[in-house]
């Protein structure tokens, strides 16, 4: 009697059984998403060149990549697999034909510049990869290699790659002499995390046509370093500027500070009044010299232009040359000075050092320091920016049934807001989870002893998931638990790693933090997965190793906000499990089936948001042989495609993933990262409004907003979720809410708004997700959303994607005419980053592409109040008085050659020796300046932090107005007639005479007399607008010269003096009221730190708590302000 054959057993020993690759389905995916994390030890690169063959592949064919409808007529098909396992070979071909003749071909190291398309590579462990190379073959025999791509993404953590299957048999330079192949290839394109090819050749055994499709998990891109590999072969597909990397090149837009753009215009006035001067002395030297009637005649024999409009053109430029200051060009290079020192003083800041990552604040952009001063919105993603990124596994919902005891931080906000003692609640929920913890971990020794638990690493405690998994509440749900722990071991893209040990340790890298700490639930549980092999995965399930096979592996990506593994089970059945969005997974269920499972689980996976954790839907959906080989037909042709392979891989994606059978949800927290409610709360004292752009769930948005000071129980919430997604609905909805606030959207008060800066009343705030925001941002409504938003103390929104990030950033930005700050952790926070006027990257969980595209790096959040309150304002002021007094200093010293042209009827004849002309800025003013711009402070950073509110004046962009710069202008123009007619007086007798008789009332000694006294002038009005005096320049000079100068200085300055003896006096600014606090000693308490054993003081800590706090909340009662008794 024959056995009887499983169901799909004759398909199962196919090729179509094969390990599929792992593909995404967008453009938009992380920059790890097509790979996968090792802890393997990076070494530094031992080598700079490379090795390689003369030899080239054919030329790519003309004709089109098309997949015969016909099976037996079907190209043999090869693809990459994500997993370390290799299927035997004959199943995909191979690139060598046996029967060409090898010659003698031999790689040898030659230049980069000297690599081109369709020559083979070798390439050595640390080398770095010196064009975009398809991976042929590697010193593994699976086919991966490692590789480090900090230089493109600056992610540190090393990556894995897969040789072409039909590649792998090419190990030395004569099997490349051998291969006969064809790469078919998309054009270059800047995508770092895309591309498509494919590989054609004829099969030497069967003459059948066969194709393999590349995309980037068989690409290395230059500049990349291949790591704890000893060689991989490739072909050169893109060199030189063709290669991503050189593409990418200057991707992040420029920025230019908001003064520096102003300042253009403040330059251009200047050059209309030097044009003005120009004019009027060309005009007058012009008329004078064609006169004939007075004494030019008798002295100077002719003139150089030898008419009298000749001599007013020449007589032009030469005065451009002569009043050439008035015209600030140095200015700009004192200024490059300034911003270079202010960015090193940034880097230098211990108190902004994140000592467990060893990084300091980065400025990546130095010459936008002063906009950090000025930052009235701030748009920060919650997720690895607010909160830690590290997730932990804290309840699930399996088959209705909810498992896992946590206290979250949201749960403690809740219970605040309701009264309830939250230190009591805390204490007591601990030690509750504590017992729980104990039990299950007996429970789980008692069911499977468990070599690779550890019992510090378990997250999830739930004595009852066990108990059920044990059986004790019957069949139904040991089986549900069973087979979502399964889903969990089997649908995901991690690698697992063996720590030696004893016990072993088994640890996961993975793409995301989630993902993690979903597999590692699995692993405490007792499904544990070991590694990948031919197979699949290779997994421990209570004991027992089990192989399943990965048919294929459709990826997350943030379109899809989903993902699906296919595997065949040891039975021989197909499943398809799908893990994503809960949005997402419950619109692809079964109609009509799981009604009372689908309500008891949503309302658990509620339950879970309101205490702020991120929750995801389990699902599976079981395949026959039929279905599963016709949707793989349709995947096959889609990976094939040279064109639009992402979009065609989606569409075929779409199509399985639906009619699921729902398995249950997860729940993982994601703590909040130090500091973040001290922060925020900092921020808001000092008028900068905080938005939180997310992708979480509206209810964990919520409660996140509400346990990190965002929300309070006084604001009312307006919670926009448009359900028809029509967008009259939406702009009724807007109208509601706005005539609550008493305004309609029109024109007029977006005027209003765009001139009003203070910060609104804590009384609403609005919470909107990404499909309504989606239709607010509709041309029509996108100005009353904006003046609804502006009424609003918070702004959370929810479910948004990058692109609706990057939007509402611009939204703000243009529309109400302020200054923005992004920031955010991760690719998806890109756009916004460089969409705002200030980027701010958090080195963090997710890689670093963020900080990559950034202005400035940090460690954490809590940074971010130094960066902005302490250095921003810093900045700001200083470089706002910098440019006012650098524009005072040259009208004085301009203006007092003016003068002296109307005494010599503009024969441009300078007053002053050569030497002081070229020394002035020189040496002489430009120094002090500098100096003023460098070091200069008002208060410290501790009083900076203690009031807040000072930072107010910035937002308000009072340091720098057209105002202030023609008071300094004016200012300058005075102070020039006085230093130059006060000297003009004394020689206007014209009665000096030396010892010997010889008249001494010369022309140099006349500007001697006149420049000393400009320049003492011009030092100490600087110092009369310096807070902070770090030095003093003396001069000694002769008495009739002390005296001249003493009295042109006293009488320049008297007006100023006087001024600013009034200004303070009886019309203070805030900063004046704090610094005559910090005299009197009401800001002493600040510097009696607690010095702890080692020495360091509780404020050089990196705890933002320990940072001195607003002691005043109103904006008008600076001087009822008080230090502690």
């Amino acid at each position: 009697m024959s056995k009887k054959q499983k169901p799909g057993e004759e398909y199962a020993k196919g090729a179509m059984d094969q390990p599929r690759p792992s593909f995404g389905s967008a453009a938009t995916r992380r920059a790890s998403a097509f790979s996968t994390h090792t802890q393997r030890t990076s070494f530094v690169s031992a080598r700079e060149d490379i090795q390689m063959t003369p030899v080239p592949s054919p030329l790519p064919r003309a004709d089109g990549l098309e997949v015969p409808s016909a099976d037996h007529e079907r190209p043999k098909t090869a693809f990459s697999f994500n997993g370390d396992g290799a299927p035997a070979a004959r199943h995909f071909g191979s690139l060598i034909n046996p029967e060409k003749p090898a010659g003698k071909a031999r790689f040898h190291k030659d230049f980069w510049k000297n690599v081109q398309v369709g020559d083979f590579v070798r390439i050595y462990n640390d080398d770095q990869i010196p064009a975009d190379v398809v991976i042929l073959s590697t010193s593994d025999p699976d086919g991966a290699c490692y590789v480090e791509t900090k230089n493109l993404d600056g992610e540190t953590n090393l990556k894995v790659r897969h040789a072409l299957r039909s590649g792998r048999k090419i190990k030395h330079a004569r099997d490349c002499e051998k291969t006969e192949f064809s790469i078919e290839s998309e054009p270059p394109q800047a995508n770092l995390y895309q591309y498509s090819a494919a590989a054609r050749w004829r099969q030497h055994e069967t003459k059948e046509e066969m194709v393999e499709p590349i995309s980037i998990n068989n690409l290395l891109l230059r500049g990349c370093n291949l790591r704890n590999t000893e060689w991989i072969l490739g072909v050169v597909v893109f060199t030189g500027f063709d290669t991503k990397i050189m593409m990418n090149a200057g991707i992040t837009p420029t920025k230019r500070s908001r003064i520096s753009r102003e300042l253009n215009w403040n330059v251009i006035y200047n050059f209309i009044v030097l044009v003005l001067i120009c004019l009027v002395s060309a005009i007058i030297e012009g008329i004078a010299f064609g006169d004939g009637n007075n004494s030019i005649a008798w002295f100077e024999f002719g003139s150089i232009g030898e008419r009298p409009a000749m001599d007013g053109f020449i007589t032009f430029w030469a005065a451009l040359i002569l009043f050439q200051n008035m015209v600030p060009i140095s200015l700009f290079i004192s200024l490059e000075i300034i911003k270079t020192c202010q960015a090193f003083f940034i880097y230098s800041d211990v108190d902004m050092y994140y000592e467990p990552l060893d990084y300091p604040c980065t400025p990546k952009s130095w010459n936008i320091s002063d906009d950090l001063g000025q930052i009235e919105y701030i748009f920060s993603d919650k997720t690895g920016t607010l909160t830690q990124n590290v997730m932990e596994f804290k309840k699930a919902s399996i088959n209705g049934v909810p498992y896992g005891e946590a206290y979250t931080e949201a749960q403690a906000g809740m219970q605040k807001r309701m009264g309830i003692d939250v230190e009591k609640e805390a204490a007591r929920c601990r030690e509750e989870i504590a017992q729980g913890r104990i039990r299950m971990l007996e429970d789980l020794r008692k069911l499977h002893d468990n070599p690779y638990l550890h019992d510090e690493d378990l997250t999830f405690v739930a004595p009852d998931f066990v108990t059920d998994l044990a059986g004790e509440s019957g069949i139904e749900q040991q089986q549900a638990n069973d087979q979502f722990m399964l889903a969990l071991a089997l649908c995901h893209t991690v690698i697992s790693e063996t720590v030696p040990g004893d016990p072993p340790k088994i640890e996961f890298k993975a793409q995301s933090p989630d993902e993690a700490a979903l597999v590692s639930t699995a692993r405490d549980v007792g499904y544990t997965v070991l590694g990948n092999s031919e197979d699949g995965i290779r997994l421990n399930v209570q004991g027992q190793e089990r192989s399943y096979k990965v048919l294929n592996t459709l990826e997350f990506n943030s379109t899809r906000k989903r993902m699906s593994a296919i595997i065949r089970m040891p039975d021989n059945k197909i499943i398809l499990f799908c893990k994503g969005a809960d949005s997402m997974i419950y619109s692809r269920l079964k109609p009509n089936e799981q009604g009372p499972l689908r309500k008891a689980t949503a309302e658990h996976l509620e339950m879970f948001a309101r205490e702020g954790l991120r929750t995801l839907c389990i699902a599976q959906k079981e395949l026959n042989e039929q279905e599963y080989q016709e949707w793989n037909a349709e995947h096959e042709i889609a990976a094939g495609s040279i064109q639009d392979r992402e979009d065609k891989l989606e569409a075929v994606a779409d199509t399985i993933e639906r009619d699921l059978i729902l398995l249950g949800g997860t729940a993982i927290e994601d703590r909040l990262q130090e500091g973040v409610p001290d922060t925020i709360a900092l921020l808001a004292e000092a008028g900068i409004k905080l938005w939180v752009l997310t992708g979480d769930k509206v209810e964990t948005a919520i409660n996140i907003g509400f346990s990190c000071n965002l929300l309070n129980n006084d604001m009312e919430l307006i919670v926009f979720k448009i359900e028809d997604e029509q967008v009259a609905t939406a702009e009724a909805e807007l109208d509601k809410h706005l005539k609550t606030f008493n305004i309609t959207g029109s024109d007029e008060e977006l005027k209003l708004a765009r001139k009003s800066h203070h910060p609104p009343a804590p009384t609403h705030a609005i919470v909107i997700d990404g499909d309504s925001l989606k239709l607010v941002l509709d041309p029509q409504l996108r100005q009353r959303f904006l003046l609804l938003c502006k009424q609003c103390k918070s702004v959370l929104c929810c479910r948004v994607s990058p692109a609706q990030k990057a939007a509402v950033v611009q939204l703000v930005k243009n529309g109400l005419d302020v200054m923005t700050l992004s920031i955010g952790d991760g690719a998806n926070d890109v756009a916004m980053i460089q969409e705002a006027d200030i980027g701010v990257g958090i080195a963090g969980e997710e890689g670093r592409q963020a900080v990559m595209s950034s202005d400035y790096a940090i460690g954490q959040f809590r940074f971010l109040q130094r960066l902005v309150l302490v250095h921003g304002r810093w900045s700001y002021r200083r470089v706002a008085e910098t440019i006012a007094n650098f524009f005072y200093k040259n009208v004085i010293w301009t203006f007092t050659i003016f003068w002296y042209q109307i005494f010599c009827d503009f024969d441009m004849t300078y007053l002053y020796d050569y030497t002081y002309i070229l020394l002035f800025n020189l040496a002489f003013t430009s120094l002090p300046i500098v100096f003023m711009g460098i070091l200069d402070q008002d208060v410290s950073d501790k009083v900076s932090l203690a009031v807040p509110q000072l930072y107010r004046r910035g937002i308000e962009r009072k340091e720098w107005t057209q105002w202030k710069f023609w008071l300094y202008m004016i200012d300058g123009l005075y102070q020039s007639v006085v230093c130059f007619f006060v000297a003009w007086l004394l020689f206007r007798a014209a009665n000096f005479a030396s010892t010997n008789g010889l008249g001494i009332d010369s022309r140099e000694r006349f500007g001697v007399y006149i420049g000393p006294a400009a320049v003492a002038v011009i030092n100490i009005y600087l110092l009369l607008n310096t807070y902070r005096w770090d030095w003093l320049m003396v001069l000694l000079v002769a008495p009739t010269f002390w005296a001249v100068t003493s009295l042109s200085i006293i009488l320049c300055l008297l007006p100023r003096f006087c001024v600013k003896v009034i200004q303070k006096a009886y019309f203070p600014y805030d900063v004046d009221i704090v610094r005559e606090q910090v005299r009197q000693g009401k800001f002493d308490y600040l510097d009696r730190a607690i010095i702890s054993d080692d020495g360091v003081s509780k404020e050089s800590s990196s705890s933002s708590s320990d940072a001195p706090k607003p002691i005043a909340r109103s904006t008008s009662a600076y001087a009822a302000v008080n230090g502690p008794p």
